[in-house]
């Protein structure tokens, strides 16, 4: 049967990944930290938005790109990634993670063996690795510690000491795997190498990338007006947000602190383009001139880090119309929304408390003669 038990300790720990530690201020030394984790289950769950094979890439604990078994692709998850890096990038990315989707299914299947487990039980099987720096008050970057974890069903497996440039058995069935990969030399060389150099350069242009969308962001100009309808009886408030770059907007307008909706009669011309490579969104609702109560424009921009409010004054009076007021006939969409599947996957205990981090291409940039992953 699948092992419920372990679902609410990686719902907790993905909360706390998505909502808290991404309001949390620091100080220098500042740590990064760059962290790929992967899942796999012995066979498919009948779960909605659980794959078989789940793939993620974490910089600072938020997504940069994401692989499932359904999917079958790499895609980005930050709007830098899509833009910054080339096409090559993610199919490579992708090749190296079906790659990776196998060697996982057949590693479950000797785990399996070794423990002499039923098949018709649920495994799971998880790899997390990465590597921390800090970052000093000049933007010099220091590896901190290296990350290399495996764990089956909850429970801790086998690991990377980085330090002593040996494999860790923490369970009895991983005493096998530890001494046929102590005897790898190559395997070990590179494994610290990529730990302490590849992955801290990675890190270095995913946070150059990151932050240069943050200095690039520019902020939406936000106006709120009233103009007549049809009937006399009706006038209409529009909320706009104009002049934004990246596109990614939030627009509420709350009558009283309730958000309408389009059940309300709330309408919206999306996110648009403006002639000067910035993004204009118009929201508005019809609402009865005799209506008394408030209504204000709630407008939420993470690419500048802002969230402001504005309030409709008196509904009869109609304010002049500020800064980018065309309207482009060209619709623009994108979706940005965090997938609920993140919320249900499985993390044991030990591998929540090591949220630390690494690249992706450890198979890619290998030679040819040594891409294929060993066997557990």
């Amino acid at each position: 049967a699948y092992p419920y038990k372990y679902i609410f300790t990686t719902l907790f720990f993905f909360l706390f990944l998505i909502i808290i530690l991404p309001f949390q201020s620091f100080s220098f030394p500042e740590t990064h930290s760059l962290t790929y984790i992967y899942t796999a289950f012995s066979k498919p769950v009948e779960l909605p938005g659980i794959h078989e094979f789940t793939a993620m890439g974490l910089l600072d604990n938020r997504m940069i790109d994401y692989y499932d078994s359904t999917i079958q692709k790499k895609v980005p998850k930050q709007d830098w990634m899509k833009e910054r890096l080339q096409q090559e990038y993610w199919d490579k990315g992708t090749q190296s993670r079906q790659s990776k989707q196998q060697w996982f299914k057949v590693n479950i299947d000797i785990l399996m063996n070794r423990m002499k487990q039923s098949s018709t039980e649920t495994h799971v099987l998880q790899w997390m690795v990465g590597c921390e720096g800090d970052e000093d008050e000049h933007g010099n970057l220091q590896f901190k510690r290296g990350i290399n974890m495996y764990n089956y069903d909850g429970n801790d497996f086998l690991g990377f000491d980085d330090e002593h440039q040996v494999w860790v058995a923490a369970a009895d069935a991983a005493v096998l795997t530890k001494r046929k990969w102590d005897e790898v030399t190559a395997l070990k060389d590179y494994t610290k190498g990529y730990l302490e150099k590849e992955c801290m350069e990675w890190m270095k242009i995913f946070l150059k990338y990151s932050k240069m969308q943050l200095r690039d962001a520019s902020p939406p100009e936000v106006h709120v007006f009233t103009t007549k309808a049809k009937q006399s009886s009706i006038v209409v408030l529009t909320c706009l947000a104009t002049g934004f770059y990246p596109k990614e907007i939030t627009l509420n307008i709350r009558r009283n602190g309730r958000i309408l909706n389009k059940e309300d009669g709330v309408k919206s011309s999306g996110v648009r383009p403006n002639h000067d490579d910035t993004f204009q969104r118009r929201d508005y609702v019809e609402i009865l001139r005799s209506d008394t109560a408030e209504y204000t424009c709630e407008v939420i921009h993470p690419g500048s880090n802002m969230h402001k409010e504005k309030t409709w004054g008196n509904p009869h009076t109609c304010p002049a119309l500020l800064g980018h007021t065309s309207l482009s006939l060209q619709t623009s969409s994108y979706n940005t929304i965090v997938p609920l599947w993140a919320l249900c996957h499985k993390l044991s205990p030990d591998l929540q408390r090591h949220s630390g981090a690494l690249s992706d291409l450890l198979c890619t940039s290998l030679s040819t003669s040594s891409k294929q992953m060993l066997h557990l």
